[in-house]
């Protein structure tokens, strides 16, 4: 078995791309890297990863975040409402947030995927803010459109977009 140690990695025809066997894999340019996914298809590998994610229980009287990327505090405000405070905020309002899974509390083991985002929930058009998120909670098929704040044990959130 052999080590490589280096400091910088240059590519033979082209200083930014690096080459494994004929196919291109590597690219760099300016604060970006893109690796080579499907076919030609290039992912830019900057905003293909997660800038922040969470799975937290709502449950708990204390340490609610259960374990967390990007996460400076958590803020439990009632039964079903919490806000997501980021340590590095993002460079705008427009991120991505994916809501995984989430299940009840108690006997009720059943999945559910209903978190709302407070900016949606009140259509207030009040655009999310860039350090933190308002989380509302909700079991699926209670009260229509504005369901019934609950609790969720084992709720995850990812968060995808341009950090400042």
């Amino acid at each position: 078995m052999s080590t490589v140690v280096l400091d910088t990695i240059t590519g033979k025809s082209t200083a930014t791309t690096i080459t494994i066997g004929s196919t291109p894999v590597v690219s760099a340019s300016a604060n970006s890297m893109t690796i080579r996914g499907e076919g030609s298809n290039q992912t830019s590998i900057q905003q293909g990863l997660a800038k922040a994610w969470g799975m937290f229980d709502m449950t708990l009287s204390s340490s609610h975040v259960l374990d967390s990327f990007n996460n400076g505090s958590y803020t439990d405000h009632e039964a079903g409402e919490c806000t997501f405070t980021f340590t590095t905020a993002f460079g705008n309002a427009n991120y991505s947030v994916g809501n995984t899974t989430a299940r009840c509390a108690g006997t009720d083991a059943r999945l559910y995927t209903q978190l709302n985002f407070e900016y949606e929930l009140d259509n207030s058009g009040t655009a999310p803010a860039t350090g933190s998120l308002r989380i509302c909670a909700g079991r699926i098929g209670t009260s229509g459109d504005n369901p019934a704040r609950t609790d969720l044990a084992r709720a995850s959130l990812n968060f995808f977009g341009d950090l400042a």
